[in-house]
């Protein structure tokens, strides 16, 4: 009987320390995981040289992918209209191709490492160039990046200064100095963890951010409308019924909040509706915040957009809105899509076809509130939730409708960006979705109160505006990028030490 190879076995763990990570993130919040994931990986790989740490890299993405996405399964399975073995090749190739970012990491760090131990600290430089590779190659899909896992955990306080991609360096550096003490006998390089920790509570507490003395009260309604039923044309108005219905009782609140494309009549053609439920925010002294489609007629764009509807008169076309830049592809858009849309069901999906609003555009306004919008998959752009983030925002607001990935793990993760959003902006987050997670979030992140999943609700909640700019909102990733380039000073350093020899 064959015994397996080292390099199966090394295969397996590391296809296994991918798909076990999905535990560190919402909603297991197993936090601490990649605290021994990590240096575990940084261990199986320390040894190959760089086509081997290429292979390494790309099955231990394979499995960190596979796991942790698995639920986007749901939403093709339900409504691609392709064939299971269709469904399963194209979750195959999306996994691939996102698995294909750390196994580059891992190449450059081994082929460099290889030739000079100096380059041992890399890791984290290479890994933070391919990550932001991930999130702007092809429209970006920088979805399950690793510093989440630190919503809840002991680094998250490090967000408010160099943000989640810092978060992720950090991880890495963690990793190394665990593996490099280990290997090296040099106990000293642990103080590279307990410095991130101690930074980790010092940074919450030096920011240039204040909460006001008055709160806000907000409802954030959540309509559990089916999917299947959502865009057919005669449950246009049962659907703005049920959203009126769980409004009305509860419409004496500064904020009210639908979610995405929660009216699903096109705004050109909505007057009569959009006019009726402005006058009833208008008699309550309230302001409601509702998704709807914008058509131009002139143009024949489409735009998922966000519309407020106060005790200004309302006219279409107001400049008090906010068009969704970020697209989510096939959903929202389709590349090539002559070519494509004939060929699946999954290709051609309502409302599929829209146009892109600004990178940045103004804050909307509501009962005297800034409020910074973000539409569903945009949250996941922390650069653009930035652009859109002032000194005078108040909020970050973020609408959605995840019911595509029914009762999977993907809304919830989806809930932790929009959490670290807020660590990153040090601004409470107002999120009203279609069936969950609805919550509403304060400026460190921690939940103020949150409602059940698929079930049609209103969730009532206080919240605190907050003014002025964090860290990380003033700096964005140069925070991150310098605290990798650290890694570097280790070679910059021989490469002094051998000029001065020479010398």
């Amino acid at each position: 009987m064959m015994k397996p190879s080292g390099s199966a076995v090394r295969s397996v763990l590391l296809l296994f320390c991918g798909a076990l990570l999905t535990l560190a993130y919402s909603p297991f919040h197993w936090h601490w995981l990649p605290f021994i994931i990590l240096p575990l990986v940084v261990r199986l790989i320390w040894p190959l040289a760089p086509r081997r740490a290429f292979r390494a890299g790309f099955v231990f993405g394979l499995g960190w992918f596979a796991a942790g996405l698995s639920w986007i399964y749901v939403s093709i399975d339900q409504y691609g209209g392709v064939p299971l073995a269709v469904t399963l090749l194209l979750l195959v190739l999306l996994f691939a191709y996102l698995a294909l970012f750390p196994a580059i990491a891992f190449w450059c760090w081994q082929k460099l490492s290889h030739r000079k131990f100096a380059w041992r600290f890399s890791l984290p430089f290479f890994w933070l160039i391919a990550e932001l590779l991930r999130g702007w190659l092809l429209t970006g899909f920088p979805w399950l990046s690793l510093g989440y896992s630190q919503t809840d955990g002991v680094f998250g306080g490090l967000a408010s200064v160099i943000g989640e991609t810092g978060i992720t360096v950090a991880l890495w550096f963690t990793a190394l100095a665990v593996v490099s003490a280990l290997r090296l006998k040099k106990p000293a390089l642990l103080m590279i963890p307990l410095v991130f920790l101690t930074c980790a509570v010092i940074f919450p507490q030096i920011q240039s951010t204040e909460r006001k003395a008055e709160s806000m009260s907000v409802l954030l309604v959540q309509g559990n409308i089916q999917q299947s039923l959502k865009w057919q044309a005669e449950q246009q108005w049962p659907n703005i019924l049920r959203y009126l219905d769980l409004t009305r009782p509860q419409f004496d609140h500064d904020l009210v909040i639908w979610p995405e494309s929660a009216i699903t009549a096109l705004e050109p053609y909505a007057s009569d509706v959009l006019n009726t439920v402005e006058k009833s925010a208008s008699i309550n002294n309230s302001a409601l915040i509702t998704g709807i489609i914008d058509y131009d007629r002139l143009n024949d764009d489409f735009y998922n957009s966000v519309i407020v509807l106060d005790d200004d008169s309302y006219s279409y076309g107001n400049a008090n809105r906010y068009q969704k830049h970020q697209l989510l592809p096939i959903g929202e858009f389709v590349p090539f899509e002559d070519l494509i849309r004939p060929l699946a069901p999954l290709f051609n999906l309502p409302m599929s076809s829209f146009s892109r609003g600004g990178y940045q555009q103004p804050n909307l306004e509501a009962n005297g509130n800034n409020l910074a919008m973000a539409i569903c998959y945009e949250i996941a752009f922390a650069g653009q939730v930035r652009s859109n983030t002032y000194d005078d925002t108040d909020y970050l607001v973020t609408i959605s409708n995840d019911t595509w990935f029914g009762d999977s793990h993907g809304p919830w993760q989806h809930m932790q960006i929009a959490r670290m959003r807020a660590m990153e902006m040090g601004k409470p987050l107002l999120r009203a979705t279609n069936n969950g997670v609805t919550a509403a979030i304060d400026e460190y992140g921690r939940y103020i109160a949150l409602a059940p999943q698929f079930k049609a609700t209103a969730l009532s909640a206080e919240v605190y505006p907050v003014s002025g700019s964090t860290v990380f909102n003033q700096i964005g990733n140069w925070g991150a990028i310098i605290l990798a380039l650290f890694g570097l000073l280790p070679i910059i350093a021989t490469k002094r030490a051998k000029k001065r020899a020479q010398t």
